[in-house]
């Protein structure tokens, strides 16, 4: 039995139907679009998947694989019996109904799977790592260029390409790329606006490498700024610093967010940071835990976090800093390296 297999094992207290791909994925290696996972409290694991992967699922070590119809809730909940858990979050309420229709007891679950997950192995972190790495190469790349006269769009394009050119298999999510007034956006898109002199451009991005996520974020200046601008940027970084130099296992997400969020605020501008510091990432861009003024979670060793404040001004600009950290007891493990003092780019 694997060791993801066997954590999830010990969670249950009766069988648990995993439907969700990416855990599907993250227990078994098994990569398709029609999949579902039963898991037993002792371990054992049955496959079931449609006629087109069931080759590639004999494949899989350590489960038992079961043929099914492309219509694969009807027909597994028609094999289903007892109670039998299932992932409430992400199961669709009209795939629900034909599981129900077998009979089954369905017991709604919450995050059992993501428990796993959120704590990573060795090689694991060492994917992150890599995939950090290569953005960090792709950004370091563009800054090498011209922005000023370039549209965002134009140069969201051009940094997907230098991703690529630095070994990334794809991007992790679509790159933003969001100057002056459009920086107060939090997830904006990159748009036909020109980059100007004399403001803020806020760089988001990420890139998946063997699977696993990078997600990161720098703003750069085109010349002087306002001062407004130039002070939200200080005062952004100093609260990044101050919460990557702080966190630790045994926070809970709450207090980690609030080493960012207390000196923003105390600037006077605890208003403009109106999103959570920060999100799990692994085979999924967000993945639990969160680091927010509404988190439940508690930071354990080996889970990888964004950590990321922002400031932003509606109709002036934003900055947001973010770096990818794995949390170790006695604090952080950077995975993002490009600089975070303020760099013009021209």
């Amino acid at each position: 039995m694997s060791r993801r297999l066997s954590a999830l094992a010990e969670r249950l207290d009766a069988p648990l139907l995993v439907t969700n791909l990416t855990n599907v994925f993250y227990l078994t290696g098994f990569e398709s679009s029609n999949a579902a996972l039963l898991v037993d409290p002792d371990g054992t694991a049955t496959l079931y998947t449609d006629f087109r992967y069931i080759e590639s699922a004999r494949d899989v070590p350590g489960v038992q694989v079961q043929p099914a119809k492309r219509g694969l809730m009807q027909d597994v909940g028609e094999r289903l019996q007892g109670s039998v858990q299932f992932e409430a979050d992400v199961l669709p309420y009209g795939e629900w109904e034909r599981l129900k229709a077998g009979g089954a007891k369905l017991v709604p679950t919450h995050g059992l799977v993501d428990e796993v997950r959120a704590v990573k192995d060795d090689e694991e972190i060492a994917k992150l790592r890599r995939s950090a790495t290569i953005a960090d190469r792709g950004l370091e790349a563009l800054t090498a260029e011209t922005w000023i006269g370039r549209s965002e769009r134009e140069l969201a394009w051009r940094l997907r390409e230098l991703l690529h050119a630095h070994g990334a298999d794809e991007l992790s999510f679509d790159s933003i790329v969001a100057s002056g007034e459009n920086g107060a956006k939090p997830h904006g898109h990159p748009t036909d606006k020109i980059v100007e002199r004399g403001t803020l451009v806020t760089v988001d991005w990420g890139v998946r490498v063997d699977g696993y996520c990078s997600d990161c974020t720098r703003t750069f200046s085109t010349g002087r700024l306002p001062d407004r601008l130039r002070e939200a940027y200080d005062v952004c970084l100093e609260a990044q610093q101050r919460a990557c130099a702080n966190i630790k296992a045994g926070l809970t997400g709450v207090e980690a967010d609030a080493l960012a969020r207390d000196p923003i605020t105390d600037a006077g501008f605890g208003e403009n940071f109106g999103h959570g510091l920060g999100h799990g990432v692994g085979l999924a861009i967000h993945e639990a835990p969160r680091l927010s003024t509404e988190s439940t979670d508690t930071l354990v060793a080996g889970q990888c976090v964004t950590i990321e404040p922002g400031i932003y001004l509606p109709g002036v600009g934003g900055v947001r800093i973010e770096d990818l950290a794995i949390v170790r007891d006695d604090g952080v493990e950077l995975l993002t390296s490009f600089p975070k003092e303020l760099i013009e780019v021209s």
